[in-house]
């Protein structure tokens, strides 16, 4: 029998164990800190980081946390490539000291007149280097023509130069939904053709997509209110089998309706 779904939503990090509780939920997913800075994260847990660890363990809450957008490893820029990797190193050991589960990062880009090798490439270096004392999840991204992870052929390209790393076994997959379908890929058997890649999801982002199929736009939308197929989300939810991350829009009352709405169709 297949294990119950603990589903979550990503939640305001001043207290990520009550975001959840408002939701009813088993898990949330937070930023340590401003997603479009490039300086080191700050908790914003007021007791620090040993309590909210101890917090989420006596709530039975699973953490989870989002690294920041400005990140690029993949990029050839020194200047963007070599920050990156620091604050990647500085977001994993900081989830790490609160008890999270892993880290999640978008596959990130090179430009249109640069080969797509070199960033995979880049990706292998940055992991040879990190301490991973938890894992990394490396996303699939919605937009970019030469984007790491956006079609599978990539992530395939992807996935094959990591496995020559020493540290590949402490690299997973994220799933989005909303990110797939503005990707340009059919929700409906895409966990079994990502898993035939990648060997896991280790977490799905559950949301629906503002805009059509294929049109590189990551904007989410609430479950049902969006052009992602219904029955394809619910599908990638059923058979991936891992913890799902909601990162709809509102609160936890609208999180709530989204809940309800996926429950309904799993």
């Amino acid at each position: 029998m297949p294990t119950p779904i603990r589903i979550g939503a990503h939640v305001d990090n001043l207290d990520p164990v009550a975001e959840a509780q408002a939701r009813g939920a088993q898990l949330s997913q937070f930023f340590l800190g401003d997603p479009q800075s490039w300086r080191a994260p700050k908790l914003a847990f007021p007791a620090g980081a040993v309590a909210l660890k101890q917090s989420a363990q006596e709530a039975g809450v699973e953490l989870f946390v989002h690294a920041p957008y400005v990140m690029n490893v993949a990029s050839t820029n020194n200047r963007i490539r070599i920050p990156s990797r620091k604050l990647l190193q500085q977001t994993v050991t900081g989830a790490a000291e609160v008890g999270a589960t892993g880290v999640i990062v978008h596959g990130g880009h090179v430009t249109a007149a640069e080969e797509p090798e070199v960033g995979f490439e880049n990706w292998r270096k940055c992991i040879d280097g990190l301490d991973l004392p938890i894992p990394i999840f490396i996303e699939n991204t919605a937009g970019g023509g030469n984007a790491m992870a956006r079609k599978l052929e990539r992530i395939d390209q992807l996935w094959s130069a990591i496995e020559g790393s020493a540290n590949a076994d402490r690299v997973g997959f994220c799933l989005d939904t909303c990110h797939a379908h503005a990707g340009g890929e059919q929700l409906v058997g895409l966990v079994e053709r990502v898993l035939a890649i990648t060997g896991r999801i280790d977490l799905v982002h559950c949301n629906d997509s503002r805009d059509a199929f294929d049109s590189g736009a990551d904007r989410h939308t609430n479950l049902g209110a969006g052009h992602a197929d219904a029955e394809g989300i619910a599908e990638v939810v059923r058979l991936a089998q891992a913890p799902v991350v909601l990162e709809t829009p509102g609160g936890a009352d609208q999180h709530l309706l989204d809940i309800a709405w996926l429950l309904e169709r799993l």
